[in-house]
């Protein structure tokens, strides 16, 4: 299977493309130089030249607050952009897969999210990704959403990995303790992908890892209770932190469609934080074949 990732150069994208590498796929991994979703032009050229099977799209401007300011760029980047895609790949007769977010739900749910629910985006981030999602499936059937959110691992800026190199530095780290979601270590959420592209199943997927969610609190807790880490944490409110764009209060999700498909469980989110603390060497598929 010949492979585009688009977005290489993000957590998400470095994750995927290193996992479908070491399953002998013929895979491009292209950072935005390379592949800028969002100029029609670069589109077309690199899906024609390349004539790929699959392209799996990772990249997406995902500065929340920033997004509220310049809404403008986040359409390009998150709506546009997998459209372009779509509108290639249907030409060239390539499955595409893209990423999408939790953030698309406004957090009014009690319990977890599924695609039974309908989307009702709150920020100016959230309404471009669900723009994007519905752009891409409407320019091209053959097109694979995935939702994920709380995204972990090396190699990236997010959540965990700041926070650990903030307390490592001896410094005292406020954490949310209101704001619930699902976390998804990026190496796993990267197996899942490849497991989609195999299945070239068009729908829309949630992909996280298993259990019963977290707060950004229970989130850092369980980092620290791993690592052994001590230092001050601060447990705060979302208000607290007044940025400028809204954030869902519950964003878990849960796939309806997996179970279904005969796919298996994805770890549990403990043990995708054990994982990364400790720079798990296990092969992927072990670890899902292995999943509780």
């Amino acid at each position: 299977m010949k492979v585009i990732i688009a977005g290489a150069g993000g957590l998400v994208g470095r994750a995927t493309a290193g996992h479908f590498t070491t399953q002998g796929g013929n895979v491009m991994a292209l950072d935005h130089a390379g592949l800028d979703i969002s100029s029609e032009k670069n589109v077309n050229a690199v899906l024609d030249r390349e004539r790929p099977d699959a392209v799996i799209n990772c990249a997406a401007w995902t500065d929340v607050d920033a997004c509220e300011l310049d809404y403008q760029r986040a359409v390009r980047a998150n709506a546009l952009g997998p459209e372009l895609l779509a509108l290639g790949c249907r030409r060239v007769g390539a499955l595409l897969i893209t990423m999408s977010t939790d953030y698309v739900f406004d957090g009014e749910k009690n319990g977890f999210y599924t695609q039974r629910d309908q989307p009702n985006p709150l920020s100016k981030y959230a309404m471009s990704k669900l723009a994007g999602e519905q752009r891409a499936q409407q320019a091209w059937a053959r097109t694979i959403v995935v939702r994920s959110g709380y995204i972990f691992g090396a190699g990236g800026t997010n959540f965990l990995s700041t926070f650990l190199a903030r307390t490592q530095g001896g410094e005292p780290v406020k954490v949310v303790n209101d704001s619930f979601g699902t976390p998804t270590y990026a190496p796993h959420l990267a197996a899942r992908l490849y497991e989609l592209a195999r299945m070239d199943l068009p729908g829309l997927y949630h992909v996280v890892n298993s259990g019963e969610g977290a707060s950004f609190e229970d989130f850092a807790r369980a980092a620290f209770a791993i690592t052994g880490l001590n230092s001050e944490l601060e447990s705060i409110n979302m208000a607290a932190l007044k940025r400028a764009a809204p954030r869902p209060k519950n964003s878990r999700l849960k796939c309806l469609l997996s179970e279904a498909l005969g796919l298996r469980p994805m770890p549990y989110w403990k043990d995708a934080v054990k994982a990364f603390v400790a720079g798990e060497t296990t092969p992927l598929a072990t670890q899902l074949s292995e999943a509780r």
